[in-house]
């Protein structure tokens, strides 16, 4: 059991999924949130699928409120009723929109400016349960999934901070979702990180800063697959010579900037990775590999990240 002085919060137990295998010799490893209970002498369960034995578990500590975040498991009615003051979720999106299992990078890739966390009731249903409240960040330029996932780990902080109080004493009120307003977003995969140059600059940027760190976008230059790790919109026309560029088309590599003609605009591709070599910026990066000239990105349709509908209904606990 861990106490937090100055709120009065004790944590006393932690359920989070069970060890996976991890780096190139794919040994059993900790997750970080078990590395982190453990730290703190918290008891921590890791069931493969929460049944019957696992609600026996949650009763064991007679906890007051159970917190979820981005846990992978629509939970059964009889677990999430276990708590005195109910199960409540922690949504890295503004509900109702981007519900499901990626809303950090899908916001980003879909050009949003804002985003946050939303403080809301368990239901049996994917995302859907009532809103308690919202915690906002804005969405630069300059933000990766990376550097949005830790303001939004902050925010969480905040939110609950100010909402625990009011739910231990009964006055926190939970608001039904616009369902009709629900977007959808997926699991991604690493065949994710492709980029179609016929798409607008600001497309193919956002797709970039979304992805990144994972599965991250990669294109090829010469020949050589290069990670990207940060681009945006080139509001300076390129260069060319008067002459038309297909998109995909390098059109500058110098002076620290890798620009790239898009089907509307162009893209300034920021942060770079070669195979075996570390993220750098676009002039470390061009200090060490020769973008051919005349080289033309090849396009790959992207495929979508966002639906009006669940793209697939998880399979429910029993």
């Amino acid at each position: 059991m861990a106490r937090d002085v100055q709120s009065g919060i004790e944590l006393v137990g932690v359920f989070t999924q069970p060890d996976r295998p991890s780096g190139r010799g794919q040994q059993l490893a900790a997750n970080a949130i078990k590395t982190w209970a453990i730290g703190l002498g918290l008891p921590v369960h890791q069931p493969q699928k929460v049944d019957e034995a696992s609600q026996r578990v949650l009763e064991t500590w007679q906890p007051d409120v159970s917190l979820v975040m981005a846990y992978g498991h629509i939970l059964r009615d009889a677990f999430i009723g276990v708590p005195r003051l109910g199960t409540l979720n922690l949504h890295t999106s503004i509900l109702p929109r981007f519900r499901g299992a990626s809303p950090i990078q899908t916001a980003i890739a879909a050009g949003e400016v804002k985003t946050g966390v939303t403080l809301m009731r368990i239901v049996r249903a994917l995302d859907a349960g009532p809103v308690a409240d919202v915690e906002t960040t804005l969405i630069g330029p300059d933000d990766t999934a990376y550097e949005v996932e830790q303001r939004l780990a902050a925010c969480s902080v905040h939110l609950l901070q100010r909402n625990l109080p009011r739910l231990a004493a009964g006055t926190l009120v939970f608001t039904e979702q616009a369902h009709g307003l629900a977007t959808y977003c997926r699991r991604l995969l690493k065949s994710d990180g492709v980029l179609d140059f016929t798409a607008e600059a600001a497309d193919v940027a956002a797709r970039i800063n979304g992805l990144y760190p994972w599965p991250a976008c990669s294109v090829d230059l010469g020949g050589i697959q290069i990670k990207l790790g940060l681009a945006q919109v080139d509001t300076a026309p390129p260069d060319h010579g008067g002459r038309a560029q297909p998109p995909g088309s390098v059109v500058l590599a110098a002076g620290g900037a890798v620009r790239v003609i898009c089907g509307r605009g162009s893209v300034r591709l920021r942060r770079l990775q070669r195979p075996g070599g570390r993220m750098l910026s676009a002039e470390e990066f061009l200090r060490g590999f020769r973008v051919p000239e005349g080289w033309v990105i090849p396009s790959v349709p992207m495929p979508a990240l966002v639906s009006s509908v669940p793209f697939s209904h998880k399979p429910l606990d029993p």
